[in-house]
């Protein structure tokens, strides 16, 4: 009987864990989507390709490219042609970008701390495990 509830269980869990996220993070002043983009882009490194980003954020390409505008504005990410293909941008993160990223790291392990202080460490690194498996699985 879990298997037949997992899926709805881990679709409302992660849909309300993004939306306390995104109220939590615009109380702290961080009011639209840009985060992950960053975060993504500082996991991965400088020079990621504008596709390989929406497909790690999981945003189509026209919405995070609407994005990276609003975050080339702010002066967080620079675009530039990739040497390979002119068509193609790689994505980088300014001093700028940097210094937000560490500030959305910061307020994050924050909500995140207070969001798991009921959860024993043993049963986040069992959830982990699952959820690395999952998105294995579903990147093949």
């Amino acid at each position: 009987m879990s298997r037949q509830k997992f899926g709805i269980q881990f679709s409302i869990a992660a849909r309300l864990w993004r939306r306390h996220l995104d109220q939590r993070l615009a109380q702290a002043g961080i009011k639209d989507i840009s985060w992950a983009p960053l975060l993504h882009l500082d996991e991965f490194g400088d020079g990621i390709s504008q596709k390989d980003l929406a497909a790690s954020v999981g945003m189509e390409g026209s919405t995070l490219v609407r994005l990276l505008d609003t975050l080339e504005q702010k002066g967080q990410v620079e675009r530039q042609a990739d040497s390979h293909d002119r068509r193609a941008k790689r994505i980088y993160l300014t001093d700028a970008g940097r210094e937000q990223v560490s500030a959305l790291r910061a307020e994050l392990l924050q909500i995140e701390t207070e969001m798991l202080a009921d959860v024993s460490d043993e049963q986040i690194d069992v959830m982990l495990e699952v959820l690395d498996g999952l998105i294995t699985k579903f990147k093949h």
